[in-house]
């Protein structure tokens, strides 16, 4: 592929190619590389930039991104003016990848060059969820490495994530995550396992809103909540007593079956419960066909909100809710399945979280310039690798 056009794009200097100010690439230069200089072949840089560009066009592995770069080497050694006509091996990404200081390094540009994109961080809604490197076995990490994300499941960006340790849970790690992030306006959603008292606190103090569900960990509160929904028996010439309820419904038709959810909110429960903030309680019934059989799944599950009923109407509750598992088939879907996550092994939890960390920015890089298909956009990118390189060198508010 003849790349000239690409490079007549770039200002020229007597040192070689001048990228634009804000770009990916330039910020990647100003990450701290605890290499011992004498040892130093490959500028850190340039090889988080080679990872990168391997991983666009489908390369997930160290062994698989070091003969993709090795096979473009003249194209790469042009651009970034190297003066080895070789590129890196497998191991040295593997090395130069672990170090400690690069993991908070990395996801601290990550988000602020993803939130630099124009229009980035509108959303309101950030979704916090966990998820598991199974591929990552070090030491101390009997289930692997466990990291906890906030993600703005509209947008597809990682603001932040923190390794949970190994015998410890979400809820220990969680406030770390949210202290970092401005919460202002912001509807923090979470599973039943993030339900908790000062979760709940630290969120609205810090100027945001929760939506929990609610299970069997906070027992009381899920049988108040059940209680307040069941069916009341009514007396002939009698109504329920409960009449301050609101109910939003959809049905949808997808992938050979019906599903039906149903929402009912109500706010009765404000007055007796001890909660945190809690201004509504909610109901979420889900009825799935398949239609094919005839068989029918039925779940029901509960929740707790500081939003009022002003706020937060039935229809924009199961927006909420149904917006939370966009985390599992936007992040942790395309994490694991198309970029292949846990297929690669590795002993050092630093590499596994800085691959993750890249693995959040193809994200967050392609969602923002209009693919829905994380498949389909490496398959592009293979094919067309001068995308990938323009993508990453110039500033994220051109247009690409």
């Amino acid at each position: 592929m003849d790349y000239s056009t690409l490079l007549q794009e770039f200002e020229q200097d007597v040192d070689g190619v001048v990228f634009d100010v804000g770009s990916l690439y330039q910020r990647l230069c100003g990450l701290s590389d605890h290499r011992h200089r004498r040892g130093r072949r490959y500028e850190l840089a340039v090889i988080l930039m080679a990872t990168l560009l391997a991983k666009l066009a489908g390369q997930d592995k160290p062994d698989g991104i070091a003969e993709w770069v090795q096979l473009r080497h003249t194209f790469l050694s042009d651009v970034f003016q190297l003066k080895r006509t070789t590129m890196p091996q497998a191991m040295t990404y593997r090395r130069v990848l672990a170090q400690p200081r690069l993991m908070t390094e990395l996801d601290h540009l990550t988000r602020e060059y993803l939130l630099s994109q124009a229009g980035a961080g509108r959303s309101v809604q950030v979704a916090l969820d966990g998820k598991t490197l199974r591929g990552v076995l070090a030491e101390g990490h009997w289930r692997g490495l466990h990291l906890l994300a906030a993600y703005l499941p509209r947008e597809g960006i990682v603001l932040m994530q923190v390794e949970v340790a190994g015998h410890t849970n979400e809820i220990k790690v969680a406030p770390q995550v949210l202290k970092v992030l401005d919460l202002r306006g912001k509807i923090v959603t979470g599973d039943a396992l993030l339900a908790q008292r000062a979760l709940s606190e630290l969120i609205v103090s810090a100027g945001g809103d929760y939506v929990w569900t609610v299970k069997d960990n906070q027992p009381q509160l899920r049988r108040d909540i059940e209680q307040l929904f069941a069916p009341e028996s009514c007396l002939p010439g009698t109504s329920p007593v409960i009449t301050e309820r609101r109910t939003a419904q959809t049905i949808e038709k997808n992938r050979g079956r019906v599903e039906t959810r149903r929402l009912t909110a109500c706010s009765l429960l404000t007055e007796s419960s001890d909660w945190p903030q809690l201004q509504q309680v909610f109901q979420v019934e889900r009825r799935s066909l398949t239609i094919a059989t005839g068989e029918v799944h039925r779940e029901t599950v509960y929740g707790v909100t500081s939003l009022t009923a002003d706020q937060a109407s039935p229809e924009h509750l199961l927006a909420l809710n149904r917006g939370h598992w966009l985390i599992e088939n936007g992040l942790h879907y395309r994490r694991d399945q198309t970029l292949h996550e846990d297929g690669g092994r590795t002993k050092f939890r630093c590499f596994g979280h800085v691959m993750a960390t890249l693995n959040n920015l193809i994200i967050g890089l392609t969602i923002g310039h209009g693919w829905n298909n994380l498949a389909q956009a490496r398959r592009y990118y293979d094919a067309h690798p001068d995308q990938g390189l323009r993508l990453l060198l110039q500033r994220p508010s051109l247009t690409l």
